[in-house]
């Protein structure tokens, strides 16, 4: 007699999200140097109904919490800890800005890895979209 197969996690999770009538969650990725893009992303899908999350720390602009090089290294692994568990939480990603650095092409695998639908604002830069060919890669003028 075969016994049904207990749900994974992620199911568990979906099937919470439906009962409990949640809106789509998106999660935005991108570096922190576009955190200004990042806060309009966040206005336009939030006006379009959806609940938003994103990174709650920018690392590159100065604040006592990260001013020690030491204790910035561990914050940055939590956060990046936590932004991967935003991306498990997320039904889809919102990859915002013109360049991907390694830490967004790591979180855009990641997602990739897990399924999750994904979205650019520049969509030329989707390291998956132009198999073979150079990518934009370097920080744009002015950052």
């Amino acid at each position: 007699m075969s016994h049904p197969r207990p749900p994974t996690p992620e199911e568990t999770l979906a099937d919470a999200k439906k009962r409990l009538s949640l809106p789509r969650i998106v999660v935005i990725c991108g570096s922190t140097r576009f955190m200004a893009e990042m806060t309009e992303a966040d206005l336009r899908e939030t006006e379009a109904g959806r609940i938003v999350v994103k990174p709650g720390c920018d690392l590159k602009s100065p604040h006592p919490l990260w001013s020690d090089p030491v204790e910035a290294e561990a914050l940055k692994a939590r956060l990046d800890e936590l932004h991967r568990a935003k991306i498990r939480l997320a039904d889809e990603v919102l990859v915002v800005g013109d360049y991907i650095g390694d830490s967004t092409r790591a979180e855009i695998a990641y997602a990739r890895s897990l399924g999750k639908p994904l979205r650019f604002t520049h969509p030329e830069v989707d390291p998956d979209a132009w198999p073979g060919r150079s990518r934009r890669s370097e920080p744009r003028p002015g950052s």
